[in-house]
């Protein structure tokens, strides 16, 4: 009789515990190894890019935060870009090409679209490299060039800033300005890129 009675006890017992033991059979919800790169706005500083057939690619994609890498990839015909950023190689063809590239946080990665506008190569040559200037009077002027792709601006680039007489400057946009302070002849090297067919020259400041 008393066996009856423990054995009684403990069936309640067991259905008393039930409720709060979890059950084997409840669907696992699973846990991802990887947080996904969020859906954020531009991932790049820049997403296009001029570039002129034939001649030799020379940028790179900036990323707006840091830590990240590219997935290695064909962008155009004859153009890539591998895991550091480095667009390189000749484009083979012209058009205007929109492609997916992949900035990647760990095995987290997410596209951004990238263009590359491959134009024709169209001579061009620069024009105006010589200034003559006053010491004391503000100086005004730009390098131009002609010919080039219909469209596009070209850049301006000092290669030699030492070279500068003091209180002159060249801008990207090619523009001579400034104050000179003392007279002289000053030969400033400039690189000049039109859609990145890029050519150096000499500007000659003359300033009496």
């Amino acid at each position: 009789m008393r066996q009856r009675w423990v054995l009684l006890l403990a069936g309640l017992a067991l259905c008393a515990l039930y409720p709060a033991v979890p059950s084997f059979t409840a669907p696992m919800t699973p846990m991802a190894r990887q947080t996904p790169l969020e859906p954020a706005g531009e991932s790049l500083v820049e997403d296009t890019f001029y570039l002129t057939e034939g001649i030799e690619v020379r940028q790179w994609l900036l990323p707006t935060t840091k830590g990240v890498a590219f997935r290695a990839a064909y962008l155009a015909v004859g153009v890539k870009v591998d895991q550091g950023g480095r667009l390189y190689g000749k484009p083979q063809r012209s058009g205007t090409y929109v492609t997916p590239v992949q900035i990647c946080a760990g095995q987290a990665c997410r596209e951004q679209d990238l263009t590359l506008v491959v134009l024709s190569n169209v001579p061009w040559e620069p024009r105006e490299l010589t200034f003559p200037g006053r010491a004391g009077t503000a100086l005004s002027g730009a390098i131009g060039i002609n010919g080039g792709p219909t469209g596009v601006v070209p850049t301006f680039t000092v290669t030699d800033y030492d070279k500068l007489p003091k209180g002159v400057s060249i801008g990207p946009d090619g523009q001579v300005g400034g104050v000179p302070q003392a007279p002289g002849l000053s030969e400033v090297p400039v690189r000049i890129c039109v859609a990145g067919n890029c050519a150096g020259v000499v500007v000659r400041l003359i300033i009496v």
